[in-house]
């Protein structure tokens, strides 16, 4: 259990006020008017609790002045139309035409991941259904890309700019003694 920093005056304050029936968040209040202190709301209910006075039938405080201009503020007004309400959009469940899919003529040598080597396609094959073993095209892939020529040509999206020349210039490493 955690100690409590609440002195022994808050505590008798505290006490005072809750048998005056005062909300828990005017009691922090006039507590930290009082002594210059920071309790919350809940700092006052938990120490009223620990103390054993918290009480869940505690009378209500009377209705404050400020509620009915609440109950104001929250009615429509008569010029506000229900349209004017913010309401989310209803999803379209039109039936979609299916997509033609874009294949190439590949036959693929269909290699396990353990089989690939590091020039061959990573185009995959299968692994829909469950169990379904993948497996990969295996054809010497294109420079710069994972997959065959076939393959990247039907990854990338036909009506896109092609993608810039990759950049072939040798580096090579240099001892920091050679400085």
């Amino acid at each position: 259990m955690e100690q409590t920093n609440w002195a022994p005056e808050h505590s008798k304050v505290l006490r005072e006020l809750v048998a005056r029936g005062l909300s828990y968040s005017e009691i922090a209040d006039a507590i930290n008017a009082k002594f210059r202190t920071c309790y919350s709301r809940n700092a006052a209910i938990g120490r009223a609790k620990r103390m054993g006075i918290a009480d869940s039938d505690r009378p209500k405080p009377p209705p404050r002045a400020c509620q009915p201009q609440l109950h104001r503020m929250l009615e429509r007004r008569p010029s506000e139309s229900a349209a004017s309400a913010f309401r989310w959009p209803m999803p379209n469940f039109e039936r979609a035409a299916p997509v033609a899919l874009r294949c190439v003529e590949v036959d693929p040598r269909h290699l396990s991941i353990l089989e690939l080597e590091r020039e061959d396609c990573r185009y995959p094959y299968g692994g829909d259904e469950e169990g379904e073993a993948t497996t990969f095209c295996g054809h010497p892939r294109r420079n710069g890309s994972s997959y065959c020529t076939p393959h990247f040509h039907l990854t990338c999206d036909p009506v896109a700019p092609p993608e810039p020349a990759v950049n072939t210039a040798r580096l090579r490493l240099v001892d920091a003694q050679d400085f």
